[in-house]
């Protein structure tokens, strides 16, 4: 069950989140509790308390206390402080109902969000605490590291109905059958979803169980409930311990007794949540210096702008729009303009010269998503672009905005996957981490959360992940951690008066970088009668095409020999094609140096008229330069002819 986390991330409904973030926005109170800090506030009109470890665990696992949170506390102290959320949700006088199960099912999806805990829950029942773990747990195995019970109440009939050997408690009798809506207590006798009953789900879970009891229980007689629930589960095949408690005092007809080994409650509790654990996504993130500008922008301003820049992983539905319903949801004051700039086969090189068109003139961005490690090794382009074209993005944006956030992404495929299981990081990943680490940006490593997520047997990449291109499950993985790392860095309080910083430009890494790119229009050069513009190409002949290279104005020739010229100012200069099964051999030079060739077709040009971007020179030195081409007349032994389609030129200005 553990796959279906990520396929629910990406239709998970936020209406929860936004009514409890209305109430804690309104209710919250900070204190103590034994030593550590404790929030309080409202869910649904009801009282919950979390107690926050001082260094929390990496996977953030919690106990859930059922009932009675001031009791009993030291097995729960040992286990704060080795960095576990203790966390408490006031459903008193339901006893464990549907409809208590229900409440519980609605604060899970929000607890679990709002402070980022693991997803499997040690569930702690005391007393009449009993009625709610295990009716919650046997509805949500899967989400159940270990029930830890002490003196549970596992039969309702035996307390508070009082039918079996028990004193009962007429009242609280009478209270429960309203609960559930019993007409009688004949009803109430043929209810069969007592934690006794129907265990088969969780022992098939392997979900451990540890009680604690006093043999001499007068309100809730072990017989009737702990000896009665614990040999149905072993029989189905569950773990279960149970630790009778003989010493120290025994009050309130031996129901009430001293625990005698909190330290083993305590042990019970962390093995079985950390051995049972998911992995934390927290644990691939590169946090750095954060994104305290867009939390206050978000909280402060009611405008903001957010762009998203890659290629198909971003151009396609999935986690983009998980993690612009997530801020919209979480900011709700705030009107957001999400630009979406992912194109297709676009990688780093690409994205730098096309930064200003499809983005920056769009306006002041606030926060800017950018992936581009599928393609930048996907189409070759080298370790030393790697670094120009991505440190040119950050240059770009921040000259615009001194302020403006980047988080960088690493999405995954099979070759990343063989490298990190070699032990080798990928030759991409590591250059981008070294702009995002000199530009002290945060950074989301997902192919290597995805490789270490499936050799922990989570999912599979056949049945679950399927593709580069991730299936609706896949998506939701990455969504998931992507707002993992965004709750994370939004954390914490934000004042009216806190201020924006802007960020100063550190020295560039490579003197080259393309922190001054755009585009030059195809009808800047000079032709002979070889070359034609055609102003809405399409090639009409059954193979695919791309976005922004179909419906536009094409430079094409297709002759032996074919000339242009470009006069240019600039480091940089490149050549945006369409390469398609035609696709030929161009020579050229720059300012009449030595003739140089570029071979345009490429392993997906048979079926694609692929856009591809050649870098011709990127470390010209002086001012103003002049590019010639000619069309040779080689060509690929798999080309179809010797055509040549410019979309644009690029330049890195000066």
């Amino acid at each position: 069950m553990k796959k279906v986390i990520g396929l629910l991330f990406i239709f998970l409904s936020f209406s929860a989140q936004t009514l409890a973030q209305q109430s804690i926005n309104k209710d919250f109170k900070e204190s103590k509790w034994h030593g550590f800090i404790r929030h309080d506030f409202t869910f649904d009109g009801r009282n919950v308390s979390v107690i926050i470890p001082n260094k929390s665990l990496s996977s953030n696992p919690w106990v859930w206390k059922a009932q009675f949170l001031d009791w009993h506390t030291d097995a729960d102290s040992i286990l704060i402080a080795q960095g576990f959320y203790l966390v408490f949700v006031n459903a008193d006088n339901q006893y464990g109902s549907p409809k208590a199960v229900a409440i519980w099912n609605k604060f899970y999806d929000f607890i679990t969000q709002k402070y980022n805990l693991q997803k499997k829950v040690a569930l702690e029942g005391v007393s009449r605490g009993g009625l709610y773990v295990y009716n919650w747990a046997k509805q949500n195995p899967e989400k159940v590291a270990c029930i830890y019970a002490e003196a549970p109440v596992c039969d309702f009939k035996s307390w508070p109905a009082g039918f079996g050997k028990g004193i009962g408690s007429k009242t609280d009798w009478e209270l429960l059958k309203k609960e559930y809506g019993f007409a009688n207590d004949n009803e109430a006798k043929l209810f069969l979803n007592n934690p006794i009953d129907s265990l088969e789900a969780l022992a098939k879970a392997k979900v451990p169980v540890l009680h604690t009891i006093g043999l001499n229980d007068e309100i809730v007689p072990v017989d009737e409930n702990t000896f009665l629930l614990i040999n149905k589960y072993i029989r189905l095949g569950g773990i279960a311990t149970v630790i009778p408690c003989t010493k120290g005092k025994h009050t309130l007809n031996g129901h009430h007794f001293d625990i005698e080994t909190p330290q083993i409650v305590a042990d019970f509790i962390k093995y079985n949540s950390i051995n049972n654990n998911v992995l934390s996504s927290s644990d691939f993130h590169q946090l750095r210096k954060g994104l305290p500008n867009c939390k206050i922008s978000f909280t402060q301003n009611k405008q903001s702008r957010v762009a998203f820049l890659g290629g198909s992983i971003t151009y396609n539905h999935g986690w983009r729009d998980s993690v612009s319903v997530y801020l919209t949801k979480r900011f709700k004051e705030t009107t957001f303009d999400f630009i979406t700039a992912g194109i297709p086969s676009f990688g780093s090189v690409p994205d730098a010269f096309r930064l200003e068109r499809d983005v920056i003139s769009k306006g002041k961005i606030d926060l800017l998503f950018v992936e581009a490690a599928v393609n930048d090794q996907t189409n070759g382009t080298n370790a030393e672009e790697q670094v120009m074209a991505m440190e040119g993005i950050v240059r770009q944006i921040r000259k615009i905005n001194p302020a403006v956030e980047i988080v960088f992404m690493h999405f995954v495929d099979p070759e990343k996957m063989a490298q990190y299981n070699n032990g080798v990081v990928p030759e991409v990943i590591a250059n981008h981490e070294k702009v995002a680490s000199h530009y002290q940006s945060p950074s989301i490593n997902l192919a290597k959360e995805v490789t270490e997520r499936i050799n922990n047997k989570e999912f599979t990449w056949e049945n679950d992940f399927k593709n580069l291109h991730p299936s609706p499950f896949g998506q939701g993985v990455y969504a998931k951690s992507i707002i993992t790392l965004l709750e994370k860095t939004f954390a914490g309080h934000t004042d009216a008066d806190d201020k924006i910083i802007n960020y100063s430009l550190p020295e560039k890494l490579n003197q080259f970088s393309y922190e001054n790119g755009y585009f030059l229009a195809n009808s800047l050069a000079k032709i002979d009668k070889n070359w034609s513009i055609i102003e809405k190409w399409n090639p009409n002949d059954g193979t695919g095409t791309r976005n922004d290279f179909v419906d536009v104005p094409m430079l094409v020739c297709d002759k032996i020999g074919g000339k242009l010229h470009l006069k240019f100012k600039g480091n940089v200069i490149g050549v945006a094609v369409a390469a398609g099964k035609d696709a030929g051999i161009i020579e050229y030079r720059v300012d009449g140096k030595n003739w140089k060739k570029y071979d345009l077709f490429t392993q997906w040009s048979k079926s694609l008229h692929l856009p591809w971007f050649c870098t011709l020179e990127n470390t010209l030195t002086g001012d103003e330069h002049t590019l010639e081409i000619r069309i040779s007349a080689e060509k690929n032994a798999q080309s179809l002819g010797n055509t040549y389609r410019i979309r644009y030129f690029y330049v890195n200005g000066k």
